[in-house]
């Protein structure tokens, strides 16, 4: 048996953030979808492939081995015994990780293996499609929004936590990019599911989200039992 609580929103809500903390506290392994993706663009720029290219990019697949570690109290991600960690949050990525997920071979194949690292545990994942797509009959969903504007903010702060250059301006664009894909896209379009829990988190802090994301998977459950 595993307990799965699906996290899905826009870029830039705050879902990592929000997951990594409540799976420590509810004791939850905390999956970053998000990161599964970035490890197939990062790979495609190491290649020097382009977006047009994505033939080359789905045969790519079968090259890749993507694991999550914990070393040292702090989650890693691993592309072929490689500690990528750092390098799949760079802008380059950042730049091709929306195209490269709409990409339907590329859903396909990271939903699938999505789905085998969590098979029989206790998970919190968070992504764009988790609650419609990948486990549709998850314990708990959860919609966690933001405005655009609130979510550029928020990824200034943690690009300069992380020593990356980033503009405000050049920021918001690509997360109104983003948006507009992932809501557009035809291969697992970015919605809500109609048995989510929407949580608006513009005026909320870190600690107040973790709080309320705690008490909605501690009423789902309660229902359930």
């Amino acid at each position: 048996m595993s307990f799965i609580v699906a996290i899905d929103g826009p870029a830039g809500a705050g879902k990592g953030t929000i997951t990594k903390l409540v799976g420590e506290k509810l004791g939850l392994i905390n999956i970053d979808t998000g990161a599964t993706y970035r490890c197939v663009t990062l790979a495609a720029i190491e290649k020097g492939y382009t977006l047009k290219e994505e033939d080359k990019i789905v045969k790519l697949l079968d090259e890749l081995k993507i694991e999550f570690k914990k070393e040292n109290n702090k989650e890693q991600v691993f592309l072929n015994d490689v500690d990528v960690t750092n390098k799949i949050r760079t802008q380059e990525v950042n730049n091709m990780v929306s195209q490269i997920s709409h990409i339907p071979e590329v859903r396909n194949n990271m939903a699938n293996f999505q789905r085998k690292i969590a098979e029989g545990k206790n998970v919190i994942m968070e992504g764009r499609d988790i609650g419609t797509n990948v486990f549709p009959n998850a314990d708990v969903k959860i919609y966690l929004d933001a405005t655009p504007e609130e979510r550029a903010k928020r990824r200034i702060l943690q690009n300069e936590e992380k020593g990356i250059q980033s503009t405000y301006e050049e920021i918001l664009e690509n997360i109104k990019f983003r948006d507009y894909n992932d809501k557009t896209s035809k291969t697992a379009p970015l919605k809500q599911a109609e048995d989510a829990i929407y949580l608006d988190s513009t005026n909320l802090n870190i600690n107040q989200v973790v709080e309320k994301v705690i008490k909605i998977i501690e009423q789902v459950t309660k229902l359930h039992t």
